[in-house]
Formats: structure tokens, sequence, C-alpha cells
């Protein structure tokens, strides 16, 4: 039996929607326990059946505007950080929280712990592809970090490898490498070495490196697995909900205002059109993965409803069913001349 640590405070819409899914998700998989962390006086009266559910009394929240870092430390008696303190105890397997994202990294880096050998945890999602041969890709890193190595993109390729193989059910998954153009000597340094590389990495059959990717073709499926430093990583996902959004939006409202007939053609094609949306959004697939730490942590947005919590839910239920933390580690440890010394040559240089 497998527990997830939930940080039942966390999000836009907690304790309710957070309570509503864990208990959607309990229906689901009878092989998880959940252990809800926050104020059960506002938790408690939410929860129609507690079977399998465990509720434990944290005093304080991290709100979502609140300094990571700072909050992590100063707030030992939060839904977050009490959370996080279980997993690391192995009184649970997994974490999970829809509140401040970098607070969720913080306490999945310096509670939950990295992993020996990896020079930095990133922020992972699974989007949508709309061609190629399949239908989903792994991106990161997503904005746990706003600059990087080229060993870091380097050991992305591998993570995202990982998990693409293991949980999406990949064969040789297929990593590329976003930049300004798909030719190998484009990009700035960083991105120039990362691709050396993450090609020398593919020389050696440690993954399938494809070369690099540009931002307005990754939703075609060109990759299985993009690889991006965090601050491009976390526009380059900004910019696809941005432009979804619109688009979406121009639609309906230039459908509405341009008569009977159109609006017929509306109805008629608004199937279509519910289908597109729920393609588009991402959530459906679960959460973003801080990937890299001693066990899953797993960050829903914080708007998120019911509905994606339990996806959410079964995402983790998947990587612990695959040990994909155990997995990753021992890689790491059977490569570490491959990830440490080509980590020192570079930093040195």
């Amino acid at each position: 039996m497998f527990k997830i640590a939930v940080d039942a405070m966390g999000g836009d819409n907690a304790p309710q929607e957070v309570v509503a899914g864990i208990e959607q998700a309990r229906d689901r998989m009878q092989d998880v326990e959940f252990v809800l962390f926050g104020q059960l006086d506002k938790v408690a009266p939410l929860v129609k059946d507690q079977t399998r559910i465990t509720l434990v009394q944290a005093d304080e929240v991290i709100e979502m505007a609140e300094e990571p870092v700072k909050s992590v430390r100063r707030k030992k008696q939060s839904s977050l950080v009490l959370a996080a303190n279980a997993v690391k105890a192995g009184e649970a397997d997994a974490l999970f929280s829809a509140g401040n994202t970098g607070a969720l990294l913080a306490a999945g880096i310096f509670i939950v712990g990295r992993i020996k050998g990896i020079d930095r945890p990133a922020l992972m999602t699974v989007m949508p592809a709309f061609g190629g041969p399949r239908d989903n890709f792994v991106m990161m890193d997503m904005g746990a970090n706003a600059e990087n190595r080229p060993t870091h993109l380097y050991q992305y390729g591998i993570l995202g490898s990982f998990y693409a193989n293991n949980i999406l059910g990949y064969d040789q998954p297929r990593v590329g490498l976003l930049n300004n153009g798909t030719e190998a000597d484009k990009g700035d340094q960083v991105h120039k070495e990362a691709h050396e590389l993450l090609q020398a990495g593919s020389d050696k059959e440690l993954l399938n490196f494809i070369g690099n990717v540009e931002a307005r073709d990754i939703l075609q499926g060109p990759a299985d697995v993009v690889i991006a430093d965090g601050f491009s990583g976390n526009a380059a996902l900004k910019a696809i909900e941005g432009t979804a959004l619109t688009l979406l939006k121009l639609m309906k409202e230039s459908i509405m205002s341009a008569g009977p007939l159109a609006k017929l053609g509306g109805a008629l094609v608004k199937p279509a059109l519910k289908n597109m949306q729920e393609r588009l959004d991402y959530s459906k697939a679960g959460g973003a993965v801080v990937i890299g730490v001693k066990a899953p942590v797993v960050k829903a947005h914080g708007s998120s409803e019911a509905e994606t919590i339990a996806n959410a839910m079964g995402q983790i239920e998947a990587m612990l069913h695959a040990d994909l933390i155990t997995k990753v580690q021992a890689f790491v440890n059977e490569h570490a001349d491959d990830l440490v010394a080509r980590s020192d040559e570079k930093n040195a240089d």
C-alpha cells in the first residue's frame, strides 16, 4: 500500500477542491492511502468518507505570494513542510501540492532531498503533441531554475528519457534541445555545449538525442522529450497557454457576433472545439513533477479543480508502481563517471 502526503491547504481552491480530488482518486485507486495535512477545522468537514484518508493538523499555511525558501524555513508547522517531512521520514512515499511552486521546489530539494549525482532538480510536465507518432511529450525545465549549465541540460535529457520510458511507455524516447534553430551551432554557449554533451550521451547510448528543436514546432511532436533551461521552458509554456486561450476566445467571439447562420454552424462544431480544448489542457495528464529528488514530488496548478488533482494522484501512483526514483538512482550510480566527470570538466572550463 502506497501513501501520498498531501498539502491540503495549497492552491487557490484549497481545501475544497483538494479534498474532493483526493476522494475521487481514493475511489479509483485501491492500493493508495492519502495523508492530508492542513487546518482540520477547515479540512475535516469536507471529507465525506475517511476510508484510506488520514488527517493531520497543520497550524500554518504557506501562501501563494510568500518568498519560497524563507517560508519553508520559518513555517515548520505549515501543511507543506509537515507533508514533506513525512516523506523524508519514510512515513509517506510521495508529496503533492497545488500551492506555492517555489515553496514546493524548496521543500522537495531541501527536505525530501536531491538524488546524489543530480546537480539541479527540474520541473517537468507532460504536453500534448498534435503530430508525430505519439500523443504527448515530456518537457523540462519548466521554471525551477532560471539559469542552467550545459551539464544540467544533459542530465535533464537522461531524467526526461527515464520518465518517458517508464511512465509513458515510450521505447527509446527522442530527446530534443529547445533552441533558436535546428542547426547544431545555434544558440548561446550554454546551448552549444549542451548539444555536444547530449550528442556524446547519444553516441554512448545513454539517451536518444535527435538535435535541436524550435519552439514553433514542439506541439507538432518532433521529440518525445524537450529539454530547456528554466527561463526558456517557462516562457514557452506560458506562450502556448496564452495562445491557446486567445484562439479559443477569438473563435467563440467570432461565431457569436457573425449572425444566426454562424451561430448554427458554431453549434455544429461545438463538440469538435470542446475536444480541441481538452487536448490543449495539459493538466489532463496530471501535474508538474519535481524530478531529481528522492521521492515523487508533484505540483498541480494553483487553480486546479478536483478532477485535475485526481489525475495528478494517478500520475503519482504510476511513478510509484514503476519505482521510477529507484531506477533513476541506480542509473545515476552506474553512470556516475559520465555524469559527474562531465560536470567537473565543464565547471572547470
